[in-house]
């Protein structure tokens, strides 16, 4: 009885005391699930290293970091040089972006099928804030959702909730946007998506990349979401749906990238030494 009254008051409470004894339980949990995950990987390890191949998981981390940034920068210059011309007429896009890749172990996870999200042992204390992508070498995990000092939780893009914008990647040069939402874990287990509105008159085939279309702040243009699966005609007939498979492994994660977008240095200053100098400057 003292549990469920405690329970009550707690989620009576106001938002913002609500959110500060969240961020204090998920502080006070971390060390215990970080000590579960990292005994978790080190018994992995173990059984790799008795195979003959173990002892390589610094190097590993670093080499995914890596192929994750090489991705990264190939597809954000091929969106450069497709859109050039149009940026070079709109001042708007004169401000260049340094990508961040912050690794983070995942240190706890629920994939209940009513919420799934998973916890790393990250937070504020190395930049990380909340709406930021996640993503592993293979393509996109999610996005933050909650962030305390040194644990960030992530919705996945398997939860209903998550929905991100995206183009599909097909076999001309003219993409057609949609929207990819999490449909939960099917009857044998995998995770599903689903992209919405696509154009009817757009043909979208089994194999065609989905990538995010960098539409509503939160994704960079280019992740890799998935591949379509089935494509299917709306029971309207105004517009087109698909199945996606997901490019990322949700079930594996033991470690992720927290893509964290920063304004180059030498562009922010140049910014504010103009705006010093006023409109007669």
């Amino acid at each position: 009885m003292v549990l469920a009254v405690t329970l009550v008051a707690v989620l009576n409470l106001p938002d913002h005391a609500r959110m500060r004894i969240e961020s204090s339980l998920r502080e006070g949990l971390a060390p215990l699930q970080a000590l579960i995950a990292r005994t978790a990987q080190t018994v992995q390890q173990m059984g790799l290293m008795i195979r003959g191949i173990g002892g390589m998981a610094s190097e590993n981390q670093a080499m995914a970091a890596e192929l994750v940034r090489l991705r990264s920068e190939v597809r954000y210059l091929r969106a450069l040089e497709e859109e050039n011309i149009e940026l070079r007429r709109q001042l708007g896009y004169r401000t260049r972006l340094e990508r961040e890749l912050i690794p983070c172990e995942v240190i706890a996870r629920d994939m209940s099928g009513w919420w799934q999200t998973v916890r790393l042992g990250q937070g504020r204390a190395v930049g990380i804030e909340r709406d930021m992508a996640v993503v592993t070498p293979s393509g996109l995990v999610g996005r933050t959702l909650a962030v305390s000092e040194n644990t960030s939780d992530v919705l996945l893009i398997s939860d209903p909730s998550c929905r991100v914008s995206t183009y599909v990647h097909g076999r001309d040069d003219r993409p057609v946007f949609g929207i990819v939402t999490g449909r939960g874990v099917n009857w044998r287990g995998e995770v599903t998506l689903r992209m919405d509105f696509i154009d009817k008159n757009y043909p979208v085939h089994p194999g065609d990349e989905v990538l995010t279309s960098g539409l509503g702040g939160v994704f960079p243009k280019g992740i890799p979401v998935g591949y379509v699966e089935y494509v299917h005609r709306d029971e309207t007939d105004l517009y087109q749906y698909a199945d996606i498979v997901p490019t990322a492994d949700l079930y594996t994660l033991s470690y992720v990238f927290v893509l964290v977008e920063r304004e180059d240095p030498e562009e922010a200053l140049l910014r504010e030494h103009r705006r010093n100098r006023g409109p007669d400057g």
